[in-house]
């Protein structure tokens, strides 16, 4: 199965100019956990909800801090080209539960671990996946 038949093809962008609040607003009423930031229809990086908390509240960053102070500019991409098959096997060996998928450094779609476990894939080949992403956290003593 190709990667574009599972993959979500219209997504919420923000740029570096979007501020923590705003970014937190898209994330919030589209209900997901990242927002690819782009410039010019290229993907130049990614936020998380986990960045906004870590990165941002975490450091005293405000709703109006830029996020061009926080992003993941070392992004992992894969192309409409991909099996699901080869995606999965990327996010797995990268731990990542999200994969932007791109054309010409374009984004064009986004894959979620949720969206590999309701494709047609095995349950057994997602539950490799996120059993490589997930690590346990290891508390400082």
């Amino acid at each position: 199965m190709n990667i574009t038949e599972v993959m979500t093809s219209n997504i919420e962008t923000g740029n570096l100019k979007s501020s923590c609040g705003e970014i937190a607003n898209m994330m919030k009423n589209v209900d997901v956990g990242v927002i690819p930031i782009c410039e010019n229809d290229k993907l130049i990086g990614l936020i998380t909800d986990r960045d906004l908390v870590v990165k941002g509240l975490a450091n005293n960053f405000n709703t109006n801090t830029q996020i061009s102070e926080m992003i993941n500019t070392d992004v992992i991409t894969g192309t409409k080209y991909m099996s699901v098959e080869q995606a999965s096997d990327l996010m797995s060996q990268h731990q990542i539960r999200r994969l932007p998928i791109v054309e010409n450094g374009k984004l064009i779609g986004m894959v979620s671990l949720g969206d590999l476990a309701v494709s047609n894939t095995s349950n057994k080949e997602t539950g490799k996946v996120l059993e490589n992403i997930s690590a346990p956290a290891e508390l400082n003593k």
